[in-house]
């Protein structure tokens, strides 16, 4: 089953246009986000709407189908969070004025650390981080009604 471009629409105003994982604005993007399934259909999860959320590229494609991670200051599986049933500033805080996400929560920390928020996997490549900085001395970024600034 295809999801029809309504109900993409309605993700996307839901999301207020802004991927769910990294906060980052489709607005600025040069690609549409995408749907992430956040039960991914490879482990029985639906087309419905409040299984799925809007993602950026990259975040969509670092998350692939994990639903946990390992939350690195206990070295616990936990699960990874859910837009769908947690809110973002409970478990993640704007560090560095805005351009670096931190995990707050063990879901937090393995969030950040399975999709590799701000690319630290590869530290010659800090193309987030630098994106993040050109859109905050552009007044672009964080998110007007992202209160989880530090």
């Amino acid at each position: 089953m295809s999801i029809s471009d309504e109900l993409k629409q309605a993700i996307r105003e839901r999301a207020t246009y802004i991927c769910e994982y990294c906060h980052s604005p489709e607005r600025l993007s040069a690609n549409q986000f995408t749907v992430d399934h956040v039960i991914p259909k490879s482990l029985s999860g639906s087309d419905k709407f409040d299984n799925l959320a809007l993602a950026c590229r990259r975040c969509n494609e670092r998350r692939y189908n994990f639903v946990a991670g390992i939350d690195p200051d206990t070295q616990e599986i936990v699960p990874i969070f859910n837009p769908r049933k947690q809110k973002w500033k409970k478990h993640f805080v704007w560090l560095s004025q805005s351009v670096v996400i931190e995990g707050t929560t063990p879901i937090g920390r393995a969030t950040y650390l399975r999709l590799d928020l701000n690319d630290n996997r590869y530290p010659e490549n800090d193309s987030i981080r630098e994106t993040r900085r050109f859109w905050v001395q552009t007044g672009l970024h964080p998110p007007a009604d992202d209160p989880c600034q530090a």
